[in-house]
């Protein structure tokens, strides 16, 4: 572990070029500061990575490393959502830094609680979480289903930190230990944990977005969500096995009290208790066939080994 390490601020951009030159300009006040209290070296950095974005984000990041001394980029071929972007820009670090904390470009997650990061990597953690303390800048309904997330993945066995999203310090050695996991279907927030090195929180208060619009609508969450659980645990499959034993063992009530009602010919008509099996039995069948397809899918995505992304350029300092 070096004493004075050398940092590398990773921030993925989609289209939030109208917060990128305000997210640039904090930043490197705060990496001014560090360096001058000798807490990071002074070859650290900021790398912003675009996904994919159709306005003027990458000329904006071109523009910021030609004449801001901390500023690079890298710029991927096309859209390949937050996790691989986050990725693809920790793999690219992973050479030339110390250690790199992650965060996204809305100045929402405090930036000042990356010199505390700093100070536990020193004290020998190689990775440290940033936490929230509260959710009270979340509306109403995010909040209740971003709850329901974590409280959801804890049930399916998923190893995840509490209020904790992709703001986070991660050592040389912990960046080369997660790109050795090569799963196409990416969700970092349960990768990382399975790391094993020493880890530690730090906590802090969320702001409100300075500018643009959440990039996680409803169907996202829900997308993100599905990806988590299904990458990272088979206990919905496993439900899905005992709940068709309580059906079976249903099924077997069912038809000794129809073979009873038929002996002692107390029969009705059985229309509307049919169509009701159907449809109770056949939603079960669909919601089951929906989540098994969901696992299938997973390893045809798998078996393909298909790049997580393709990079078009790269703007490196020649010392980072």
């Amino acid at each position: 572990m070096k004493e004075i390490p050398c940092l590398a601020i990773v921030v993925p951009c989609y289209k939030e070029e109208a917060v990128l030159h305000e997210t640039h300009k904090r930043l490197s006040q705060l990496l001014d500061q560090l360096i001058e209290e000798k807490q990071i070296a002074s070859d650290s950095y900021i790398l912003y990575v675009n996904d994919g974005s159709t306005d003027q984000t990458w000329p904006i990041i071109q523009d910021l490393y030609q004449h801001e001394s901390y500023a690079c980029g890298l710029n991927l071929a096309g859209n390949v959502g937050h996790q691989n972007a986050l990725m693809a820009g920790l793999d690219l670090v992973k050479d030339y830094c110390d250690i790199a904390v992650s965060i996204d470009a809305d100045l929402q997650d405090d930036i000042l609680v990356i010199a505390e990061m700093v100070r536990r990597y020193k004290e020998g953690y190689d990775i440290v979480y940033g936490v929230r303390k509260e959710r009270k800048t979340d509306t109403w309904f995010k909040r209740e289903t971003a709850q329901a997330f974590y409280r959801l993945m804890n049930m399916m066995g998923v190893k995840t930190v509490y209020n904790h999203a992709d703001y986070r310090l991660m050592s040389k050695r912990a960046l080369q230990q997660l790109a050795r996991f090569r799963e196409r279907n990416l969700f970092l927030r349960g990768l990382v944990p399975l790391i094993g090195y020493q880890t530690t929180c730090v906590y802090y208060n969320r702001s409100k977005r300075w500018a643009g619009e959440s990039k996680y609508p409803l169907k996202k969450m829900l997308d993100f969500a599905i990806d988590g659980i299904t990458s990272f645990s088979v206990k919905p499959v496993r439900m899905i096995f005992w709940l068709g034993c309580v059906f079976i063992l249903i099924g077997i009530g069912v038809t000794i009290w129809t073979l009873y009602t038929h002996y002692i010919h107390d029969t009705v008509p059985g229309w509307a208790s049919l169509i009701i099996s159907i449809w109770l039995v056949g939603g079960f069948i669909l919601a089951a066939l929906g989540i098994v397809g969901e696992y299938i899918g997973k390893i045809y995505i798998e078996v393909k080994d298909r790049p997580r992304y393709n990079i078009e350029r790269t703007l490196m300092r020649k010392d980072a």
